[in-house]
């Protein structure tokens, strides 16, 4: 596969000019080009955008990208840089390659690069693209269940070895349906755990966001730690590593992760076992309320929060802490806040509202209160153990 005609530089100042054009009106145009269509113009062109906030190290020339699909099961530039930390050794094998921007960024302190993906068109861009940007690597165009029993010697039953070895299996079935469980995912992890035990003793999954964490310990041996990364407070992916070598002889549980990134906030680290013992004390409001930010709460930390830093709890089921003076550091946003009753509301007042462990919602409290929408203070309807309460930022 070559991509000569799409890389012309005619046909790469026309996806230039057209970046911002409406992309409905221009498939309905014909190509001003013999050799290329408009279709596969307008896919440059949505590549280029998507680029720009998703992976924007590939705003070269010569760079080309892939359908839609591959575009959105990729791993953003930041996350895959977070990645990349403490990554290091001879081999790095990918064993599901998809547009190569996690391989990139994790394989780079790594003298051999191994990356396989059964997409022959896909595999041809990630190749092309590596060499426009200077990396080597070996593409290989296979399905994953056939390299890996390609890795076996008959002769001495014993597999070639990697020092890291990645991927993200496929969430999606036949019907383009999100899939959650281990076994529904492609490939399936529970089966093919033992192979991949047997070609490395470190081994880095990439998985949804959504997936249940007690699920996966209780279903993978030797998870050593698990990463929850969210980008500016949403929860993009689920990264487990799984040592073999270091956790035979280990008796502690799996350590969790949890990062927001492109935020200031820091990352906070907790054994779960940590979790399962943590006991929270409960108060009403105090002057300063922290919400944790969304990746601690996927690890579900609702405990080990309140007692690293030293907070009460406003509720069982409410997960905002309070505190009489502020604690720095807080993986979250800290606000200072004081009570107020519903009556002290004036029509139009403007905030951002916030509503938790709380019966109305925030477009019924909005209607209630006759208050518009946004501006830079907050207004928190919530509930502590001593009930309902209203808070306003200060």
């Amino acid at each position: 596969m070559t991509f000569s005609n799409l890389l012309s530089p005619e046909v790469q100042n026309f996806i230039n000019q057209n970046i911002d054009s409406d992309i409905t009106k221009l498939l309905l145009k014909k190509s001003p080009f013999p050799d290329v269509t408009i279709q596969e113009i307008v896919q440059q062109i949505k590549g280029k955008k998507t680029a720009q906030r998703k992976f924007p190290f590939l705003l070269k020339d010569h760079i080309v990208f892939p359908p839609n699909l591959n575009l959105e099961q990729a791993s953003s530039q930041s996350t895959a840089e977070y990645k990349t930390k403490d990554l290091k050794g001879k081999s790095f094998l990918d064993l599901t390659s998809g547009f190569g921007i996690d391989a990139y960024f994790l394989s780079q302190n790594f003298e051999d690069v191994t990356l396989v993906e059964q997409n022959v068109e896909l595999i041809k861009i990630v190749e092309h693209n590596w060499k426009t940007l200077g990396r080597k690597a070996t593409f290989i165009n296979q399905n994953l269940e056939y390299f890996l029993d390609s890795l076996r010697d008959p002769q001495t039953d014993s597999f070639s070895k990697f020092d890291i070895v990645y991927l993200d299996p496929a969430r999606r079935d036949q019907n383009n349906k999100k899939k959650f469980l281990l076994e529904d995912l492609s490939p399936n992890l529970l089966e093919i755990e033992e192979k991949l035990n047997s070609i490395s003793d470190k081994i880095i999954v990439k998985l949804s966001p959504l997936i249940d964490i007690s699920y996966l310990i209780s279903e993978l041996k030797n998870i050593a730690e698990i990463k929850i990364i969210a980008v500016r407070n949403e929860v993009k992916e689920l990264v487990l590593i799984i040592d073999n070598k270091e956790n035979r002889e280990k008796s502690n549980g799996t350590k969790i992760t949890c990062v927001n990134l492109e935020s200031d906030e820091p990352a906070f680290s907790f054994d779960i076992n940590e979790e399962k013992s943590a006991v929270s004390e409960f108060s009403e409001s105090l002057n300063y309320l922290y919400i944790p930010n969304n990746s601690i709460l996927k690890a579900g930390a609702f405990n080990i929060i309140s007692d690293k830093f030293g907070l009460k709890k406003l509720h069982p089921n409410t997960h905002f802490y309070t505190s009489e003076h502020k604690i720095e550091n807080f993986p979250g946003r800290i606000l200072e806040v004081e009570k107020i009753d519903g009556k002290d509301l004036k029509k139009n007042d403007q905030f951002n509202i916030i509503s938790k462990n709380y019966p109305l919602k925030p477009d019924e409290i909005k209607k209630k209160y006759k208050l518009k929408d946004g501006g830079n203070r907050y207004l928190i309807f919530t509930q502590s153990i001593n009930g309902k309460e209203i808070l306003r930022s200060i």
